[in-house]
């Protein structure tokens, strides 16, 4: 069986998937860190695929999204020293078929172009694309199939650490859900700061995208998509691989 393996490198984590055509097999999710070695992530990865019963000797093709440009080298070795594979990192001169309309289109983080292209896959355009990462970004692509540019914010963990970094009374929490916007104790006041808070901000930039542009189809990805998907009256769709089946998307579209 014949794979390809795709990778998205963000800033707090490296999301991993492994595809027979756009058919997802496996995928896992690790750290990102700067101070791993080309033989440490090498070893990781070869365990990963050893847990699922998975060779890596049936991965063919390496697709690979970054926004971490330090880490760009390492991913290049590991897959050349442990796969026998040149990896094809999504940026200019690789064929992604979207219409990239921005004032300056090489700026388009690699990620929101994969995320993009994967949601025009799936979905029928005018669309609104929201990626909830270590940034929060939240993108446009009108009815012409045409990526018209976005929204950057920072994300919901970089508020949560702050916070728990600046705040020395506050504690250091994980994001559920309240049954109530209002929170009777300071644990579940901090969730619905984050939850509701979150909620508020992405709904605000879409609906003002929505008043700008008209109706739109919302679909969300990233770590919180799910429980923010759960709570928010505009998101239509949550999509929690959008970026991984875009990468697969692309590596099928190249020579």
């Amino acid at each position: 069986m014949l794979m390809k393996l795709v990778m998205d490198i963000g800033n707090t984590t490296i999301s991993i998937g492994l595809y027979k055509k756009q058919t997802r097999i496996a995928e896992w999710t690790v750290q990102t860190d700067y101070e791993k070695t080309v033989d440490e992530y090498g070893v990781l990865l070869g365990q990963l695929f050893m847990m699922n019963n998975l060779l890596t000797s049936e991965v063919k093709r390496i697709m690979v999204s970054s926004v971490v440009p330090p880490l760009d080298e390492t991913i290049r070795q590991v897959c050349a020293r442990y796969l026998a594979i040149e990896p094809v990192f999504v940026g200019p001169g690789v064929k992604t078929g979207l219409n990239i309309s921005t004032e300056n289109p090489r700026e388009v983080g690699s990620d929101r172009i994969v995320n993009a292209v994967a949601a025009l896959e799936h979905y029928t355009p005018p669309l609104i694309v929201v990626d909830f990462g270590t940034a929060t970004t939240v993108c446009y692509v009108n009815a012409k199939r045409q990526y018209v540019g976005g929204v950057i914010a920072p994300g919901m963990s970089i508020a949560m650490d702050a916070l728990y970094d600046k705040a020395s009374k506050l504690p250091k929490i994980d994001l559920t859900a309240t049954d109530s916007v209002i929170g009777r104790n300071t644990t579940d006041a901090m969730r619905s700061g984050y939850l509701y808070g979150y909620l508020g901000q992405m709904e605000g930039i879409v609906q003002r995208m929505k008043d700008e542009q008209g109706e739109a189809t919302v679909v969300a990805t990233g770590d919180h998509a799910v429980i923010l998907g759960e709570h928010s009256r505009l998101i239509d769709h949550v999509h929690p691989h959008l970026t991984l089946d875009g990468l697969a998307i692309l590596d099928e579209r190249q020579p």
